[in-house]
């Protein structure tokens, strides 16, 4: 078995940025999605992601070629991931579409195969547990852009073994990203501080407290935060940022009670940058459109 083969499940915007992330950094990759039109715009990011690399002169065009060639895809989830080293399921924030998605990979990989799931809010525990082998599975909270963010929460279930922990601390290095440990917690560190700012700088943009301008100006120049939390929801979607929302809202309380004008959005679809239109409104190449139109009213 080759020491470097990755499987990735998930051609979404986050299994696209895990897919490119490791192949560009020397190993073999296999990205699945059962949507063949998923899989057709993940491999259309992924080159933009090389031609992006060459033009900032982190890669030759010869190492992106390279290392494109060793990125396939498939709709197919038992298609030749059994010699993987890492499987990483990349799906929705859905514990039942998790939990499928491993019982039917598990008896595909070979037995020292280390198990990821990139959830930003979800149990490790729970997911795991329709595995016959849970002590494999770590979680992988990766950040978009992931070819770009330095940092990897690397989560610890009830029965992740410290085998399991190292290996994933390992694979991290590989990239070239920084890993924290972190005991499972719902919304491990990153989210369920980032969940809360963002509920409250949408409560303070429902209040007419200020314009989602100032709001996100003041958390970038008072705190040095490089995106404000409203451009921060925008990216990461508020379909996404609500699902985290109502998860925290059950477990901790009222302080994580998703703010209305958030469900209106999602309501509305406007999610974001997915979709051209969050709190601000984008153009078809992402780019955000000068001025937000989403008044206090919603």
């Amino acid at each position: 078995m080759r020491e470097d083969v990755v499987t990735v499940v998930g051609g979404g915007l986050m299994g696209t940025g895990i897919a490119y992330t490791f192949a560009a950094a020397g190993c073999a990759v296999l990205l699945i999605d059962r949507n063949s039109d998923a899989l057709a715009r993940a491999r259309a990011a992924i080159a933009s992601m090389f031609r992006g690399a060459v033009e900032r002169g982190l890669q030759t065009a010869e190492q992106a070629d390279e290392a494109a060639a060793r990125l396939a895809t498939h709709t197919r989830l038992d298609a030749a991931i059994a010699p993987s080293r890492l499987f990483i399921e990349t799906a929705a924030e859905n514990l039942a579409v998790k939990q499928a998605i491993f019982r039917e990979a598990e008896p595909l990989l070979e037995p020292e195969s280390l198990l990821g799931t990139n959830t930003s809010a979800l149990s490790i525990t729970e997911i795991g547990s329709v595995l016959r082998t849970p002590e494999r599975l770590v979680g992988f909270h990766f950040f978009n852009p992931v070819h770009k963010m330095k940092l990897v929460e690397l989560v610890r279930g009830l029965q992740t073994s410290p085998q399991s922990l190292e290996a994933a601390q390992r694979w991290v290095r590989r990239i070239a990203k920084t890993s924290v440990v972190v005991n499972e917690a719902p919304g491990f560190i990153t989210s369920r501080m980032s969940a809360l700012m963002g509920n409250e700088a949408m409560w303070m943009l429902a209040e007419g407290v200020a314009s989602a301008e100032d709001i996100d100006n003041s958390l970038r120049m008072a705190f040095n935060h490089p995106m404000g939390p409203l451009e921060l929801g925008d990216l990461t979607g508020w379909d996404t940022r609500l699902a985290v929302l109502e998860y925290l809202y059950s477990v901790y309380g009222e302080k994580f009670r998703p703010c209305p004008l958030i469900r209106k959005m999602v309501k509305a679809g406007r999610h974001g940058r997915k979709t051209g239109v969050g709190v601000y409104r984008y153009d078809p190449s992402g780019n955000r459109i000068p001025s937000s139109d989403l008044k206090a009213s919603g």
